[in-house]
């Protein structure tokens, strides 16, 4: 193969930096409103940051498929907002942090593109992993798990069923 058909052989530490920002990005995108105001608010007094897109709602198309192997349709479309912030510190590169979240809320999108441009910088992100994002995936865990727990009590176990006729 020649070097115009052959796939560029990926960085595994250019790797690790994407899923890692998919994560945290993860967690702020599903992180209950309260819950995000409280650190936003907080941790985010102290920054400024320049808009590179202000927070917009618009529409997003869902996609799904029948089967595995079935066409693609349609779904439904969902509201969501989004914003893209740059942070520019003093000694360090610029980032630009990304906020999407479904519905309309331009202030938690906010907060999310600004706690990701934060996290983009070396100097606070192992701060705030540990203060805003470890608590917030405890949160979504605690949720889904009393969700689970709401769920499994109304299980049917059909191997635990008697034969219809069967004696009792």
């Amino acid at each position: 193969m020649n070097s115009r058909t052959e796939a560029p052989s990926p960085d595994p530490e250019a790797a690790e930096l994407v899923a890692q920002r998919q994560r945290w990005l993860g967690i702020l995108a599903q992180a209950p409103r309260a819950a995000l105001a409280l650190h936003g608010q907080r941790v985010l007094a102290d920054y400024r940051f320049e808009a590179l897109r202000a927070p917009e709602a618009g529409l997003l198309m869902l996609r799904a498929r029948a089967s595995n192997s079935g066409a693609r349709f349609n779904l439904a479309e969902a509201t969501v907002t989004r914003c893209a912030l740059r942070y520019r510190p003093a000694a360090a590169a610029a980032s630009v942090g990304v906020g999407y979240v479904l519905g309309r809320d331009e202030e938690r999108a906010r907060w999310v593109a600004a706690l990701d441009a934060l996290l983009q910088q070396a100097d606070q992100q192992a701060l705030l992993l540990s203060e805003v994002i470890a608590p917030l995936q405890a949160a979504l865990d605690a949720q889904r798990a009393a969700e689970r727990a709401r769920v499994a009590a109304s299980q049917v176990r059909f191997f635990t069923l008697q034969a219809e006729g069967a004696a009792a």
